[in-house]
């Protein structure tokens, strides 16, 4: 096949599969929602999300299940073939089954679904075949039938697969958001990860070092305090008392403020126009803390401190975008 002939297949194949999605994402709607809604009652209940399918449909539904898994909510996959052998065991009343087939009509399927019925286990059916047996079977229906496979012989699973993983994460991403998981949580569930091995530092590892941050009594002036800050490079002043604990904080942009109606403000005192009793984080605390400070009081710099409130380092927030947890 000649290189522009490949390359004109493979833009057909994506052009094929973006199309389905758009399919699918015009038809979603209030059984979405009410998929939604009754997996989280589920998991109120202390249930989980059980996924099922087999052939290539049940590789999608391990990854969704994954997914899921992985952003907080607790799933499990579910062998159809294996089910009818001693794994139905897994299966509790409040759970919800999560079956994927695009035919709708898959025979290993239909032989567990109704011995999974009968255990009053609300079924939700992802399939392209809403008039199929397993859509009839179904609490709630998924519809995500596509008009054609990106296979040239229009039989390999590849649009269908597709619609089906978009599916499973856009129910994955909703009931993580709407569950409140945030990247703290993320880090806990991935501490081998990237992402989960910088929020599980010490904050002490991407903290600037009091060596290198500015720190000013509280009688210093701010012109005093802004030729640390430019000497140290760092975006504010760390004011202490005569005991050496902190007591305020005088950012760079409380400078230009303040300039702007008191040009004359280089020779104030910072306790007459520092910030009192600002955030501040124990040496020690996980930087996922740190990252749950910044995100909920949206400041720009976080002061370490030690068990006597004496400072140890200061956290820009333009760290936290070098170490990748923003």
């Amino acid at each position: 096949m000649a290189k522009s002939s490949a390359l004109q297949q493979a833009r057909r194949v994506i052009d094929i599969e973006v199309a389905a999605l758009r399919r699918v994402r015009r038809r979603l709607g209030p059984s979405f929602l009410q998929a939604v809604t009754l997996m989280q009652q589920r998991l109120e209940k202390g249930g989980k999300i059980i996924v099922t399918g087999i052939g290539k449909s049940g590789h999608i539904g391990h990854k969704i299940a994954s997914t899921l898994a992985s952003t907080g909510t607790t799933s499990v996959t579910l062998d159809p073939v294996d089910a009818v052998h001693g794994d139905l065991g897994v299966v509790a009343r409040q759970d919800l089954i999560l079956v994927l087939s695009y035919s709708g009509n898959t025979d290993e399927l239909l032989r567990v679904i109704p011995l999974i019925k009968r255990q009053g286990v609300p079924i939700v059916v992802m399939t392209g075949n809403p008039r199929s047996e397993l859509a009839r079977q179904a609490d709630l229906l998924l519809d995500v039938s596509v008009d054609q496979e990106a296979c040239p012989l229009n039989l390999a699973p590849t649009s269908s697969t597709t619609a089906m993983l978009a599916m499973g994460d856009a129910l994955a991403m909703v009931l993580l958001q709407s569950r409140g998981f945030r990247r703290e949580d993320f880090a806990q569930l991935h501490p081998a990860g990237t992402i989960g091995r910088d929020l599980l530092l010490p904050v002490q590892e991407i903290m600037r070092p009091r060596k290198s941050i500015a720190i000013c009594t509280e009688k210093s002036s701010v012109a005093q305090a802004l030729s640390q800050i430019t000497a140290k490079r760092c975006g504010a002043a760390v004011v202490v008392n005569a005991k050496g604990k902190v007591v305020g904080i005088y950012t760079h942009g409380d400078f230009v403020r303040g300039f702007q109606k008191d040009p004359a403000i280089g020779q104030r005192p910072l306790l007459s126009v520092m910030t009192p009793r600002p955030i501040s984080i124990l040496f020690g605390s996980l930087a996922a803390k740190a990252l749950h400070i910044f995100e909920t009081h949206r400041i720009e710099d976080l002061v370490v401190v030690d068990a006597a409130h004496r400072p140890l380092g200061l956290v820009d927030s333009q760290d936290l975008t070098r170490f990748r947890l923003l």
